[in-house]
């Protein structure tokens, strides 16, 4: 089973690929689509859907799963935000692929062990569970670590694997 994992933002959105193959789960592919400060809304949104289109094609993942959203106070950010998820997750309903969500919480806790776990600890942990030197960086990391948690959740929850 191979996952999209992602980490949206308004500003820069996290892509991550891993394959589970016989229990063992392998890198694939990860990147960092940074968004211009400048530009309007709508040609961010457009480029977030294309770039995740485009991603789509070129691997033909089984699954997508996002990170969810984490409550602040800043009600324009958190819209903004919600247009950049409803970009990707536009893409992916369009291929047919089913959305999965987990709060960072799980994600941190999956990975690292601890809930609240830092960044830098995030990256540290999606090296070693998945034996790679370097990552585009942290919200990269964050979406491979995206992908990491769907395939245990997968696995805890006996859901099918595609």
């Amino acid at each position: 089973m191979l996952v999209l994992g992602v980490d949206p933002g308004s500003s820069v959105t996290g892509f991550g690929l891993v394959e589970q193959i016989s229990g063992k789960l392998i890198y694939c592919h990860d990147e960092q689509l940074k968004l211009p400060a400048r530009a309007d809304v709508g040609k961010k949104l457009a480029l977030l859907y294309d770039r995740t289109a485009d991603l789509l094609d070129r691997f033909k993942p089984d699954q997508v799963a996002f990170e969810g959203i984490f409550y602040g106070s800043n009600v324009k950010s958190m819209l903004v935000l919600g247009q950049a998820r409803g970009a990707v997750m536009v893409a992916a309903a369009r291929y047919g692929l089913k959305i999965f969500e987990y709060p960072p919480a799980t994600v941190k806790q999956t990975v690292a062990g601890y809930g609240k776990a830092t960044k830098d600890q995030i990256q540290h942990m999606v090296k070693l569970l998945l034996k790679v030197e370097k990552v585009s960086g942290e919200h990269a990391a964050d979406a491979l670590a995206v992908a990491i948690c769907h395939h245990h959740q997968t696995r805890l929850q006996g859901w099918p694997s595609a």
